[in-house]
């Protein structure tokens, strides 16, 4: 038996996360149904990195081990793309290492975050509308303090069920390009929320209503009901998985 990783895009707008649910469409269950149709038989798939309900991601995995040759993978990824949802891509299918993980072998993952300020009916699922004055100079300050920091405590979701909270970032700000607010972000790992949490709690210190000196304090105070996590998820995108 050997080992495949499988690489996707997709947009999560009509899907109930990245993980297989009971009684609910995933990126995970129609990836899996897909597969079975076409080899007749059934998949397991291990995802690199979930997303919420209603994410995006440009890049994502999952591997999954199968005794099928994969000889002509163009034609697999073809016919896999066939069967899928319009909303689901298959970009690629590759023989790794029978000991590759997609998830633990990930060194780093990069997230996007598109706001914009002008209503426009192209970007309703695809970027947060939020029509309000923004400080991108205090944005900037903000997300610089954020990699000063490896303990996200405070931007985790309660009952997130994790080893520790630390996390290293090696990337952190926010850019303007074509009337979007773009906040970039890149870590060797994330957070149940996190990003979310990063960006709602950002955007009280581009507003002025914190300081950023109380925005340093929430990240001191390990304590997520300092932070904001009300920012919607079609605004975020999982950007890239590095190995």
């Amino acid at each position: 038996m050997s080992r495949f990783f499988i690489e996707v895009s997709y947009r999560g707008t009509h899907f109930s996360g990245f993980q297989v649910q009971a009684n609910a469409v995933t990126i995970q269950s129609e990836l899996e149904k897909a597969l079975e149709i076409l080899f007749k038989e059934s998949f397991t798939l291990t995802g690199s990195s979930r997303t919420d309900r209603g994410v995006h991601a440009l890049q994502n995995y999952f591997h999954f081990d199968t005794d099928q040759p994969f000889i002509d993978q163009e034609r697999k990824v073809y016919n896999l793309n066939a069967i899928l949802p319009a909303d689901i891509v298959v970009k690629r299918i590759f023989k790794v290492a029978d000991t590759a993980h997609s998830r633990f072998d990930a060194i780093r993952r990069e997230y996007l975050y598109y706001i914009y300020s002008n209503k426009d009916p192209f970007l309703i699922d695809r970027a947060f509308y939020y029509p309000y004055t923004l400080n991108l100079d205090a944005l900037n300050e903000a997300a610089y303090i954020l990699m000063q920091h490896t303990d996200f405590t405070s931007f985790s979701k309660r009952n997130t069920q994790v080893n520790n909270f630390n996390c290293t970032l090696s990337i952190s700000n926010w850019t303007c390009k074509d009337d979007l607010l773009i906040y970039h972000v890149a870590g060797n790992r994330f957070l149940r929320g996190m990003v979310k949490g990063l960006v709602g709690t950002m955007l009280l210190v581009g507003t002025g209503k914190i300081t950023i000196e109380n925005f340093a304090q929430i990240i001191l105070s390990r304590d997520c009901t300092n932070a904001d996590f009300s920012v919607p998820p079609h605004g975020l995108f999982l950007n890239k998985v590095v190995y």
